[in-house]
C-alpha cells in the first residue's frame, strides 16, 4: 500500500470517527405516549368473562399488531374496591395481566409491583369481573415499568440497543428526568415512549409531547 493510499483511508477513518463523535452530541428527541389501566388476557380468561368462543373486537389499532378493544371489564382489588371500565387489549396473551398506575393500585389496595409487561411472577392479584363471569388472578396485577419502543433504526439513530436503559427529560416548566427507562427494540414498533398517567400528571406531559434521551 502506497503512501497515497495510507492518506486516503486514514483521512476517511478521522471523518468516520469525527461523524461518530458528532452524531452522539444530537439530541434525540421521542414522542410520548400516556397509557392508562388496561388489561391482557388470555382466549381462556376471556370466554370466562364474556362467554364460550368470545372474540375481541377491534376498537383502534395500535403498534407491533396489538389493538384497543371494545370490550372493557372491571377490576376489583384485596378489600373490594373496584375501578370500572377498564379497556382489555388484544390479541389475546399467552398470559393475563393487569396494568395500572401507583394511584390505582392504592385505590384497589393492592401492592402491585413496577414491572417489565410479561413479567408478573409474584406480583399482585386481582379479580376481573365481566358480563358473563368472574376470573381471580393469583398474581398479575402490575405497575408497568417506563419504557420506549423503537424500531431498528430508530435504535440505531438515537445510539442505543435493545434492553438498554436510559435517561429522558422533558425541557417543559416542571423540568422532569425519568431514570431506568428500558429500550425496548422490534421491526414492528412505532417510536415512543410509554409512561403512566401518574408520570404524565407529574411532569405535565400529555400524549404527543416530545422528550429529549439522555444517556
Amino acid at each position: 500500500m502506497n503512501s497515497d493510499n495510507v492518506a486516503v483511508i486514514t483521512r476517511m477513518v478521522i471523518e468516520a470517527l469525527d461523524k461518530k463523535e458528532a452524531f452522539k452530541e444530537q439530541d434525540f428527541y421521542v414522542p410520548v405516549g400516556v397509557s392508562a389501566r388496561h388489561v391482557h388476557l388470555t382466549q381462556e380468561h376471556l370466554e370466562k368473562l364474556f362467554g364460550k368462543g368470545y372474540q375481541l373486537t377491534k376498537k383502534k389499532e395500535l403498534m407491533g399488531g396489538q389493538y384497543a378493544a371494545n370490550e372493557v371489564v372491571t377490576i376489583v382489588g384485596l378489600k373490594l374496591r373496584a375501578i370500572e371500565n377498564v379497556r382489555i387489549l388484544g390479541p389475546v396473551r399467552k398470559g393475563s395481566q393487569v396494568e395500572v398506575s401507583k394511584t390505582d393500585a392504592v385505590k384497589l389496595g393492592v401492592p402491585a409491583p413496577i414491572r417489565e409487561s410479561g413479567d408478573t411472577k409474584g406480583s399482585a392479584p386481582i379479580a376481573l369481573v365481566g358480563p358473563k363471569g368472574v376470573v381471580y388472578l393469583n398474581e398479575g396485577c402490575i405497575i408497568a415499568k417506563r419504557h420506549i419502543h423503537m424500531a431498528p433504526a430508530d435504535a440505531m439513530a438515537a445510539g442505543v440497543t435493545d434492553n438498554q436503559e436510559v435517561s429522558v427529560v422533558t425541557d417543559n416548566e416542571r423540568g422532569t428526568t425519568f431514570n431506568h427507562v428500558q429500550v425496548r427494540v422490534d421491526e414492528s414498533f412505532t417510536l415512543e415512549m410509554h409512561i403512566d398517567t401518574d408520570e404524565a400528571n407529574a411532569a405535565s406531559i400529555r400524549t404527543g409531547d416530545k422528550l429529549r434521551i439522555v444517556k
